[in-house]
């Protein structure tokens, strides 16, 4: 995902200026979004990159990380001006917009699709419809434009603030003065005015930084007692030199650790040594100072050697001491041994028991000569210790020492140079100006090769640009003319249509007196059969240009005109024209496919949520290419709770189980397999891709409810959920259909809930259509034959595929409410042509196909959504209660009379040989 941080340039007068943005690219439209930070839901604007061109000005050498600016060029001559952090940004940004332009552009070149599909085909890659293209025509790429864009361009690694991880990351800094307002800079000022009065009533101490790290330890006492001796020494030499000089900046030495001290006192004497005005009276107090601390410090050592040496003899002495308490308790042990145990004991025995006792003595004489080495070793280490320590002090004062005679040699340069230039100042004049004139040489040369190779990797981008954006005119150019073509070529198409037809019409103003010897009897005939048939094939380079007004089957795979009956095929042709006209001529479709543009680039930078917005967006209909993603989405909002409780790989786990041992369903579910949806080609062979995961989707759920099982209509829920959706999504939209949306008992074998829906239907038709209703009823017309499985299936194979998928999107995320709304307003669409009927027989052979004639799902959608407001969910569900109760009361009363029934066959001999028709059968 193309995102980051960079600076746009915007505002007007005195307010223009940079402002830090937000920048996310979106590779359906190829626009380059701009947003107010990562968590802004809207975004502010956006830059059309698919027509823009860039470029960027190259600044002078020395440049380095300092933000580098560059432009798009947009059509109309708009000039957009960003900046990097970085020179290293700005050209990972160019050379990623040039490379997302350029993949964008050719998929526009390389796929023609139907006008209500997206025009990259990587939009959509879900389910059956996704791997369906019929009208892919793929141009040749021209290799040798490939091979010199890679040769010109320039390879880059983006720094933190491009990408994702860029989010996580305070927005940089904008660099641009303006926006940095009076008000904050006198605040700065005070407040750094603040603390400098502050810090000058303070007693301020100095810290120094060297290369060891100086650890500030709290003293310890005897650290303590030595400062103090060293400040009242010091103070009694400040007092004998009053008025001389003195030191402005008491340091604290007790904060310092002690063998640090010396070299630091050292520095100090040094400074004062160098910097002094009044040089020989500071140098001799300087000096009998550092003699009194050299003494003192030895004296400190050497009661530290006296000390060491009083705590070795102190534990020989205890050794010693230890060695005859030992010997006194072995002795005693002897004695009371050979006093007290020898009566009685074996001499055997009491000779091992000396053994074991010599044994231990020995033992224990080894442990502590074991123990004496180790106490000898932990003292060597400990003297090392103190080496390592003198070693780094003769070590640092080594590198003072050096860097007193580098500041001598220093002084003596200087002092060397200022009398040759007293002597020779002629010679001196001539030779300083040419070093110097030298050394500008060398910088401007420097400077040179860094401008060189500046303008060398500008010039490998505008080649670059420049071809790429030659080969794209081209691309355009082919296009428009292919567009052309096209254009003429339905333009001639038109022109014979329009001459057969007024052919006919004056054919029909002729009287004629009978048909058989009508002139216009071969002229319908001639136009029917140029009606009904196949186009023929056409070559490969006029594909491109086929006007494809009706072919045969739709973007979902459906079969538009059936090939068995000559009437009924010339009659879905007429219908697939309608549609096809209502399809080219409302704009509505363009307006709905920009605001779903719109909503789905202000999630861009969040996760989408149920608001009013996105519900009257999918009323509306979700366009083809984002309906994979919403589809996903909304059934995933509702089995959310099932998915978190499962098992991962739980799909795969119920189907591998149904594969290995089949259930009493697999029969059924075979069979039903091809029955499914016979007039879509994803389904209407054994070999068809879609039948394999129908079979498994179907498998894996009467594995996971097996109650349920298999139900006639679940294979149909199946089918249309795999045109969008893969396999394992399909599962659980069937999940969310049946274990969500619809009540219990509605896909079981009494079908219990579909029968208490049709009764709910009835109650709403009698209160929103009441002269419907009461037309039925006068004409005792059950219109419940024909809406019961528009309920079971949600309206598959009972409407036409736009309007089926319309409807699906509403109900994948509202709910079965949404059926009960557009089944009525299937019969409001066609209420007046309903009442005209006047007898049962002719009302019951329309309702049977009158659904496939409504073709405008904007005006459906508008009664579902509109007319037939208000529709309360509370309503059905109480409805639902009530009729559920009166549904098992008829269905217990039925079972109690065929329980009747098989007691009176048992015991009356009469009816006894009485059988059903089941048992005729068997």
């Amino acid at each position: 995902k193309l995102c980051g941080y960079l600076q746009k340039l915007s505002g007007k007068g005195p307010l223009r200026g940079f402002r830090s943005r937000w920048f996310v690219f979106d590779p359906r439209r190829c626009y380059l979004y701009y947003f107010k930070g990562p968590q802004e839901p809207l975004p502010l604007g956006h830059l059309d990159i698919a027509s823009a061109c860039f470029s960027y000005h190259q600044p002078e050498a020395g440049a380095g990380d300092e933000p580098a600016a560059f432009e798009v060029h947009s059509p109309g001559g708009a000039v957009t001006v960003l900046k990097a952090a970085t020179r290293q940004d700005m050209t990972y940004w160019l050379q990623e917009l040039q490379q997302k332009r350029w993949e964008y552009c050719n998929n526009l070149d390389a796929v023609k699709r139907d006008s209500r599909t997206s025009p990259t085909p990587s939009d959509f890659a879900k389910g059956l419809v996704a791997k369906d293209n019929p009208d892919l025509s793929i141009l040749s790429q021209n290799a040798s434009a490939e091979r010199a864009r890679n040769i010109l361009a320039v390879e880059t690694s983006p720094t933190d603030l491009v990408g994702e991880q860029a989010a996580s990351q305070p927005a940089p800094v904008q660099a641009s003065a303006i926006n940095f307002s009076l008000k904050q800079w006198s605040t700065e000022i005070k407040n750094s005015m603040s603390s400098l009065r502050k810090g000058s009533n303070e007693n301020r101490k100095s810290v120094f930084y060297t290369t060891e790290e100086w650890e500030l330890l709290d003293p310890t006492p005897k650290d303590l007692e030595d400062s103090m001796a060293l400040e009242e020494k010091r103070k009694h030499v400040a007092e004998g030199n009053k008025g001389l000089t003195s030191s402005a900046f008491p340091f604290d030495f007790g904060r310092i650790p002690h063998k640090a001290r010396r070299p630091l006192k050292d520095m100090i004497a040094s400074s004062k040594n160098r910097n002094s005005s009044d040089s020989s009276p500071t140098e001799w107090c300087s000096g009998n100072g550092n003699r009194l601390v050299s003494e003192l410090q030895l004296k400190y050592q050497s009661q530290q050697e006296e000390l060491e040496k009083l705590k070795k003899d102190l534990l020989s002495q205890k050794e010693l001491v230890r060695l005859l308490q030992q010997t006194v308790r072995s002795s005693q042990y002897d004695k009371y041994f050979a006093s007290h145990l020898c009566e009685g004991v074996p001499k055997d025995t009491l000779e091992l028991l000396h053994q074991k006792d010599d044994q231990i003595l020995g033992l224990n004489n080894q442990l502590e000569k074991l123990n004496l080495e180790k106490d000898n070793l932990q003292q060597e280490v400990k003297n090392l210790k103190c080496k390592v320590g003198e070693v780094n002090e003769r070590l640092g004062m080594l590198m003072e020492t050096i860097q007193a005679k580098d500041e001598v040699i220093m002084k003596l340069s200087r002092q060397l140079s200022e009398c040759e230039d007293g002597t020779s100042f002629q010679s001196g004049a001539i030779s300083s100006p040419m070093a110097t004139c030298a050394n500008k040489e060398l910088q401007e040369l420097d400077r040179l090769k860094d401008n060189l190779q500046g303008y060398k990797t500008q010039n490998k981008f505008l080649n670059k640009e420049i071809l790429e954006l030659s080969a794209l005119r081209r691309n355009a150019e082919t296009r428009e003319r292919e567009w052309q073509a096209k254009y003429t070529s339905l333009e001639a198409k038109l022109c014979q249509i329009e001459s057969k037809y007024l052919i006919l019409l004056q054919e029909m103003k002729t009287p004629v007196c009978s048909e058989d010897q009508s002139p216009a009897r071969e002229v319908i005939t001639q136009l029917l059969e140029d009606a009904l048939k196949a186009e023929p094939s056409e070559q490969p380079e006029q594909a491109f240009f086929k006007p494809h007004l009706v072919s045969e089957y739709d973007i979902y795979g459906f079969q538009t005109v059936p090939e068995d009956d000559d009437e009924e095929k010339l009659v879905a042709k007429s219908r697939a024209l309608d549609l096809r006209s209502l399809s080219l001529t409302e704009n509505r479709e363009i307006s709905t496919g920009v605001k779903w543009e719109n909503y789905l680039a202000s999630t861009m930078n969040r996760e989408m949520m149920r608001c009013v917005e996105l519900k009257n967006l999918i009323r509306s209909g979700i366009p083809h290419e984002h309906r994979s993603k919403m589809w996903k989405w909304c059934v995933s909002l509702h089995v959310k709770k099932f998915k978190d409780s499962a098992v991962p790989g739980y799909f795969q786990t119920l189907l591998q189980k149904a594969l290995e041992k089949p259930n009493p369903a697999s029969k059924q579910i075979e069979l039903d397999l091809l029955r499914t949806l016979p007039n879509n080609k994803h389904y209407s062979s054994p070999t068809s891709e879609g039948i394999q995961k129908l079979r498994n989707v179907l498998l894996a759920f009467s594995w996971r409810n097996p109650d349920i099982g298999y139900c006639q209509g679940l294979n149909r829920l199946v089918a249309i959920a795999l045109l969008y959706l893969e396999q394992e999504d399909a599962f659980w939209c069937l999940v969310t259909i049946v274990e969500v949306f619809m009540p219990r008992d509605y896909y079981t074998k009494t079908l219990l809930g579909s029968q208490v829906d049709q009764r709910v239907f009835k109650d709403l038709l009698s209160e929103k259509l009441p002269r419907l209703h009461a037309h039925f009823e006068q004409y005792k017309v059950d219109y419940t034959l024909i809406t019961f499985n528009w309920f079971l299936v949600v309206f598959v194979d009972s409407v036409v595929s736009d309007i089926l998928f319309k409807i699906w999107d509403s109900f994948l995320y509202e709910g079965p409410k949404v059926i009960f709304r557009f089944a009525l307003a299937l019969f409001k669409y066609k209420e007046e042509e309903i009442l005209k009927l006047q007898d049962s027989m002719s009302i019951f052979k329309y309702l049977r196909y009158f659904t496939r004639t409504i073709l405008d799902a904007r005006k459906l959608t508008a009664i579902a959504f509109g007319d037939l407001n208000p529709f309360p969910l509370r309503q059905i569900r109480n409805r639902r209660a009530y009729h559920l109760e009166k549904v098992r009361l008829e269905l217990t009363e039925l079972e109690a009379i065929r329980e009747d029934f098989l007691r009176e066959r048992e015991t009356c001999v009469e009816k006894r040989d009485l059988i059903s028709d089941d048992e005729e059968d068997s």
